[in-house]
């Protein structure tokens, strides 16, 4: 069949269409930025874990050569310890299992650090042969070793933490031309429940200012064009029935749009 009218979206005497359906998406570059951003973060955070094993270490390792450091050692990991859990909570903002899971997982290296260094002082007063420090810094050694492979505190921030949004899937426009006119007639008039659904328009030529001749063709291979509306596309246009024409191409079960 063929068509004949104006260009899609262009004037009808003074007054012009502008209405558009707009639909908002997360493209693949936001989803990829965002991926990247929080990887960065994660660095930073494994960073940071980092060095607060080797804090704790070299705390630990303080208490061992002079005892009398162990208040001041407890207190700094309470409150790092204390610090952390209360902002893994508060990124948790729905409570349960996996909440107090990731909270205590949280807490593992702090703790054990704390009992590690009460343990020390304890032992640092006992009277052993040969003494206690090579068993107090081997306890040191694998704590900090433990700490650093296990890594308790990143897989709690893990559970607390969403994984980037995947990147939408992109489905490849194959059937629709670039033409301005196309992919509005792609967005306005072959959507779903519109006047020309489950078409395309291509080999676009323009016969004017505002007229043009196009191929309507059906998306799905083998089929025929479907029944298109004048009346319907001449409301959704703006522009008058009579200015519009759509008739067969000849053995091509297509329609030429103009």
């Amino acid at each position: 069949m063929a068509a004949s009218g104006p260009v899609p979206g262009a004037q009808s005497g003074a007054r012009q269409t502008t209405s558009a359906t707009v639909t908002v998406q997360v493209s693949p570059q936001v989803a990829g930025a965002w991926g990247q951003m929080r990887r960065r973060v994660d660095v930073v955070r494994s960073c940071t874990g980092r060095v607060a094993t080797v804090a704790g270490a070299v705390a630990a390792g303080a208490v061992v050569a002079a005892p009398g450091a162990l208040p001041v050692a407890l207190l700094g990991t309470a409150v790092v310890t204390a610090a952390g859990a209360g902002i893994l909570r508060l990124q948790m903002p729905h409570s349960g299992h996996q909440k107090a899971t990731a909270t205590v997982l949280y807490a593992v290296p702090g703790v054990t650090l704390s009992a590690l260094l009460i343990g020390e002082r304890i032992a640092a007063e006992a009277v052993w042969w040969g003494g206690t420090r090579p068993l107090q810094i081997l306890a040191v050694a694998v704590w900090a070793a433990g700490t650093w492979l296990l890594r308790p505190a990143r897989v709690a921030r893990r559970m607390a933490t969403a994984p980037p949004p995947p990147a939408p899937e992109v489905v490849p426009a194959a059937h629709i031309d670039a033409h301005p006119a196309a992919r509005w007639w792609a967005e306005r008039a072959a959507r779903e429940g519109g006047p020309a659904a489950g078409t395309v328009l291509e080999g676009i030529e323009r016969t004017g200012e505002r007229g043009m001749t196009a191929i309507i063709r059906a998306t799905t291979d083998g089929e025929p064009v479907p029944e298109i509306s004048i009346r319907r596309l001449s409301a959704l246009m703006d522009i008058p029935e009579d200015e519009i024409s759509i008739k067969p191409v000849p053995g091509r079960g297509r329609a030429c749009g103009g």
